[in-house]
């Protein structure tokens, strides 16, 4: 058994092992030792064969084919009976179409086609299985920590944790078999099976609300994983073929648009684009190692994951303007949402949505520049809002609320962890961190590809994110209310893959031209040709690490400059003078008054209730406008 194949299969084999076990403690040890070894697994495999890549073949494929047949019935019997039992309809009509459509196009259809490659490692997929592998262990070590408190602060849901440790093992291995899989019919089972983890972590706590938002989830999901069969039915009767990578050389013709549209349908459902992007939204009802993991790392990735693989058939196209099209309203729509919201999931969960409708647009353009923005945004976005996630999740614990106006204490109770989210906020906005610098390449290519408005809603789209990003930063740094606050103890398996997080971010924008010169550029070479360099010139890198360097300053604000600081508090200034709590002030007739700091939401001009609506209209006339190109195309 090959190194690859031990990677995919040992978080399967975890899951099972953790799922069995019912004390705590040994839980624990044994989560912890297997995240160890995911991750180790992981760069042993991504070191090994990087620099030559490789595919492989194996020869009991039609064994392999029967079990993801067999295991495909099994996950549909179950999503027919649940979706029956609590009146879902849809997901149950949806799961048994699109199985009953795979199981006959594979018993009576698939004959003669040959697959020469079932698992292709290059350097795109050497980023997925970093993000998954690395990220997913740190995130695994940290659920160790947070479930221990979790349970603690909600008595009234019933403690399920090997359930929760179980799913996020195997979503690990549903990830892996999905970023590796160059055989069509392996990607859309690990696809499949992605959205049935996400279905069961959602949830989690079984309340009205974590159920319904899990059948959305699951609803949603399945409809494009019906797309998804769909597509593999059209590409094996036309093409004769079974291969992702056979696919994307192909001409892009209209019998070749046809399936790459519902792939790209697909992979916009799993990416949680606009309109089908309020599962996304629903899903922050589950803990937040999943919403990490799944819904901001990982799971959401594997949509724009596909859609670049898709890019050399997209650029130029009408499906592509299309995708393009979509991308830039869900990025700028989401943008101006979260400016209305203060709970820090919510902010993170349209965030998430906007900066994943950015990489939709760049992989619809399809050029080397907007393609090599879209890597880069896909690795700075997966480590820097995995940090936010996870410091969320800890400021919970910490101060009992994931409100942003409630963390002008955060600095008293964790300077430490305060420290941490910054950084998560900065990696996310500020110059010179990567999101700026794929951002900055993203618009050069939209630019070079005169996709004027695009352009001009990437512009307003970006300026956007300003505003939540830093009323969240200024809350954090404001340290308003300083009275004294019970401390709480930061639990060390949160604190070692926050930190790890932490310098990831950092170490990534340091490391970003070896990045470009190692992974990006190689992978483009192999789409577009020799001659692909990085759109960044070296001036422009150079002045981008200088400035990096300067904010190295940043952690002395969070260290005791002297050994003996003897520097006097003063009382803090107000509207009036303080009563000496730093809470109230006397105001007008020596009244005493409770100063109130808080930003401003603006809820009545950009919040949900105005803009959704709308949008997913609009959204769902541009893919209708696709469909129309397409039925007129095949007309002709």
């Amino acid at each position: 058994m090959n190194t690859i194949s031990i990677l995919v299969l040992f978080p399967l084999l975890a899951s099972i092992a953790v799922f069995l076990v019912r004390k705590d403690a040994v839980r624990n040890i044994i989560v912890r030792v297997c995240a160890f070894t995911t991750g180790i697994l992981t760069l042993f495999v991504v070191c090994r064969y990087f620099k030559d890549g490789i595919s492989l073949s194996f020869a009991n494929r039609n064994t392999i084919d029967m079990i993801i047949a067999f295991v495909e019935v099994l996950i549909a019997a179950y999503i027919i009976l649940i979706g029956i039992k609590n009146k879902k309809y849809i997901v149950s009509i949806f799961a048994a179409v699109q199985t009953t459509l795979i199981l006959w196009f594979e018993f009576t259809q698939k004959h003669g086609i040959d697959v020469q490659s079932d698992i292709v490692f290059d350097r795109l997929s050497a980023v997925m299985v970093l993000i998954v592998g690395c990220i997913g262990s740190l995130i695994l070590i940290y659920t160790v920590g947070y479930m221990k408190w979790y349970h603690v602060h909600h008595e009234e849901y019933k403690e399920r944790k090997s359930f929760f440790f179980s799913e996020i093992f195997l979503f690990l291995f549903a990830m892996f078999g999905l970023v590796l899989s160059n055989n069509l019919l392996w990607m859309y089972f690990c696809w499949e099976l992605t959205s049935l983890c996400s279905y069961l972590l959602i949830g989690y706590t079984k309340t009205p609300e974590a159920v319904n938002n899990s059948f959305r989830a699951l609803a949603i999901n399945l409809g494009g994983g019906l797309a998804f069969a769909s597509a593999i039915v059209f590409i094996g009767m036309n093409f004769k073929t079974l291969e992702l990578s056979v696919l994307t050389v192909l001409k892009p013709e209209l019998m070749v648009l046809i399936p790459v549209f519902l792939l790209c349908i697909a992979a916009l459902t799993k990416s949680a684009q606009m309109p089908f992007s309020s599962w996304l939204l629903g899903a922050m009802v589950a803990p937040t190692p999943s919403s990490a993991l799944l819904h901001s790392a990982t799971m959401v990735k594997a949509g724009v994951y596909l859609l670049i693989r898709l890019a050399p058939l997209l650029a130029g196209t009408s499906v592509g303007k299309v995708i393009t099209l979509l991308g830039a309203v869900t990025f700028f729509v989401n943008s101006i949402i979260a400016i209305s919201k203060s709970d820090a999931k919510k902010i993170l969960a349209y965030s998430t949505i906007s900066n994943l409708g950015l990489i939709v647009a760049c992989a619809g353009i399809g050029s080397q520049e907007s393609l090599w923005a879209a890597i880069l945004l896909l690795i700075f976005h997966s480590i820097s809002k995995s940090l936010l996630f996870l410091t969320a999740g800890s400021v919970e614990h910490q101060i009992g609320s994931r409100n942003v106006e409630d963390m002008d204490i955060l600095m008293q109770v964790s300077r430490r962890l305060s420290g941490y989210m910054i950084v998560g906020i900065a990696g996310m906005f500020l110059a010179p961190f990567g999101m700026l610098i794929s951002k900055w390449v993203a618009m050069k290519a939209f630019i070079d590809s005169n996709n004027i408005l695009t352009v001009i809603i990437l512009g307003y789209g970006s300026a956007t994110t300003l505003f939540y990003w830093t009323k969240w930063m200024g809350k954090l740094v404001s340290n308003a209310n300083r009275k004294d606050h019970i401390k709480h103890t930061f639990h060390i398996d949160e604190e070692i893959p926050i930190f790890i997080h932490a310098v990831l971010v950092v170490l990534s924008c340091f490391t970003f031209p070896l990045i470009s010169e190692y992974v990006l550029v190689p992978y483009l070479s192999g789409l577009f040709g020799p001659g692909v360099s990085m759109p960044l010139g070296i001036s422009d890198v150079n002045i981008m690490l200088i400035m990096l360097s300067m904010l190295l300053i940043l952690p002395i604000s969070f260290i005791p400059i002297y050994k003996s600081d003897r520097r006097r508090i003063v009382p803090v200034y107000m509207a009036g003078e303080n009563t000496g709590d730093n809470e109230s002030f006397y105001g007008a007739l020596h009244a005493k008054r409770k100063v109130k700091l808080h930003n401003w939401y603006m809820e009545s001009f950009f919040g949900v209730k105005k803009l959704a609506f709308w949008s997913n209209v609009l959204s769902i006339v541009i893919i209708l406008v696709g469909v129309l190109l397409l039925i007129g195309g095949i007309t002709k």
